[in-house]
């Protein structure tokens, strides 16, 4: 029950990713710190779909501020994100 709250993002956002853009991920190339804009695994309609998945899994509204490279690099980075925005809400 002591397990790192980013643990389960991470995981959650993995695991949407493999499903819905990668086919399942047969080879298991995905890692936390694949470069997803850059190897075309987020466009902008798999984005929404991700944000959406966020929204609904977590409660968090991604504000447009923070659709940027940077934020949406890769796994650990949109895990970072989701985490400072629901300890911003408090949760």
């Amino acid at each position: 029950m002591a397990q790192d709250p980013s643990e389960g993002v991470s995981e959650s956002i993995s695991a949407f990713i493999k499903e819905r853009f990668l086919d399942g991920d047969p080879k298991g190339e995905l890692e936390e710190t694949t470069p997803l804009l850059e190897w075309g695994v987020l466009n902008s309609l798999n984005t929404v779909l991700l944000l959406n998945h966020i929204r609904g899994e977590f409660g968090v509204t991604v504000p447009p501020a923070r659709l940027n490279a940077r934020d949406l690099k890769n796994v650990r980075t949109i895990t970072a994100m989701v985490r400072d925005m629901t300890a911003g809400k408090g949760a």
